[in-house]
């Protein structure tokens, strides 16, 4: 790749890191030296200054992240705000019902029980503090588990989980169905784990 390539790639990976990153592993994923990788950094943090960009990179020891602006924290106070008083769509009543009813849960468990991608939806639920992380599944890649939070409790005016509502009892057919996810939550964590044990046998082997 180019310069200006590299420079694209690493605004990307800080872009969709989300949190301090080693410039060690940026090098890495960019397949170049640390010293290169600096200097891509440097170059693409001049170049926010120059265009006077509401973004700027901040350099924390050896992980840089890129930030907003603080001259524009009052606007982008205003629009979370806005949406985190917006009302919960079908969507998000959905993958709350779900948590809710089966926390501590993976995303990944979220998913197969609504058959499409969830990330978005979470998000905002976790944005409107209603539900959160409470953990790591001891798997391999260590997913997260969420779970519901007192603010939950508060806006459905219930004092703890034991009031919810019983779960509606499912047919013959919907007892299949939900038996045929637990099956592949169970395949999926077989083959990860399997996986896993492949790769330390080629590592040791080499």
């Amino acid at each position: 790749m180019t310069f200006k390539q590299l420079q694209a790639a690493a605004e990307a990976v800080l872009f969709a890191s989300g949190e301090p990153l080693e410039i060690e592993k940026l090098a890495q994923v960019l397949e170049i030296d640390v010293e290169n990788a600096e200097s891509l950094i440097t170059t693409l943090a001049d170049s926010y200054v120059e265009r006077e960009s509401g973004l700027h990179i901040v350099k924390m020891a050896n992980k840089y992240q890129i930030c907003t602006r603080k001259e524009y924290s009052e606007q982008i106070r205003n629009v979370l705000d806005l949406k985190r008083n917006a009302p919960l769509s079908s969507a998000a009543f959905e993958v709350l019902a779900v948590i809710a009813y089966n926390q501590p849960i993976t995303k990944a468990y979220i998913e197969q029980v609504r058959g499409v991608d969830c990330s978005g939806v979470i998000s905002t639920l976790c944005q409107k503090g209603l539900i959160e992380e409470v953990g790591r599944l001891e798997l391999p890649g260590r997913p997260l588990i969420y779970g519901t939070t007192a603010e939950f409790l508060k806006c459905f005016c219930i004092s703890s989980l034991d009031d919810l509502p019983d779960v509606p009892q499912f047919s013959e057919k919907e007892n299949a169905q939900q038996e045929e996810l637990e099956e592949a939550e169970n395949e999926k964590v077989e083959y990860e784990e399997k996986l896993k044990e492949t790769e330390e046998t080629e590592e040791a082997e080499e």
